[in-house]
């Protein structure tokens, strides 16, 4: 190739939409994990504390160069168990601090914090507050939030307190049927294309894998969108929208 081609190829990819992709819930079933470890490319892996297979898991995400990241149980309004780990809106201040160490510690090469369901919790200041305090301690800690609530504070708190941090822009899988999965993984690059970056969270459902196998190898060459660390996509945030937290996220 010739060194106007190359040129013009490290131009078109600088110039590419980005996008990141976390996969969350990973630690309960060996076999979707250690799937999920296989994916192409920087996807980012996020684990459940005290899960039977986090350990394991986690150790051969870092192995594969994935992101690994704490998928923090955090009360939802839908009241369903959070599995262990859990904060609740009755946790106090003390008694956060001490789970929260126990969750990070449970997670080897943890990077990073993402929100499991926290419907009712991510819109409480004061739980929200302790959590990007603590967060901030442990630089160069980043944090998702996973946005399941449109009231949540969660994202401008940890923006107010320094932490490192974007939210989700679109689920893929809320429909974990072929087609919704489809649809909503297009969804994510229209996003990216439309805001210059997205940010998509799935599960290790058969029909997100399945798409994720397939789409991922041909990512940049075939839909002009590259895959990029969720860290990578905050800088990127940070630098395109010095005076805004983030482009608005919509809801699922």
């Amino acid at each position: 190739m010739n060194p106007l081609a190359v040129i013009t190829l490290a131009f078109a990819f600088a110039a590419m939409p980005r996008i990141a992709i976390i996969i969350d819930d990973i630690g309960d079933r060996e076999a979707d994990g250690i799937r999920a470890t296989l994916l192409t490319g920087p996807v980012a892996l996020a684990f459940l504390p005290h899960a039977p297979f986090t350990p394991t898991l986690a150790e051969r995400a870092h192995a594969q160069q994935k992101e690994v990241m704490l998928h923090l149980p955090l009360q939802a309004l839908s009241g369903k168990a959070l599995g262990p780990g859990a904060i609740m809106l009755d946790t106090s201040e003390a008694e956060f601090r001490r789970v929260l160490d126990a969750d990070l510690a449970s997670v080897p090469h943890v990077s990073g914090v993402n929100n499991h369901m926290g419907s009712l919790l991510t819109r409480h200041p004061g739980h929200m507050g302790w959590l990007m305090a603590e967060l901030r301690a442990r630089a160069p800690l980043f944090f998702v939030d996973s946005y399941t609530a449109v009231e949540s504070v969660a994202f401008a708190l940890a923006a107010e307190s320094g932490v490192p941090a974007t939210r989700r822009d679109v689920f893929l899988d809320t429909d974990p049927s072929p087609e919704q999965v489809a649809v909503q993984f297009e969804r994510l690059l229209a996003v990216a294309r439309s805001e210059g970056s997205a940010l998509g969270i799935g599960h290790p459902y058969p029909a997100t894998l399945e798409l994720l196998e397939r789409e991922l190898p041909r990512l940049a060459l075939e839909h002009g969108v590259e895959l990029v660390t969720v860290r990578e996509l905050i800088a990127y945030r940070s630098s395109a929208y010095p005076n805004a937290v983030t482009p608005a996220a919509p809801t699922r």
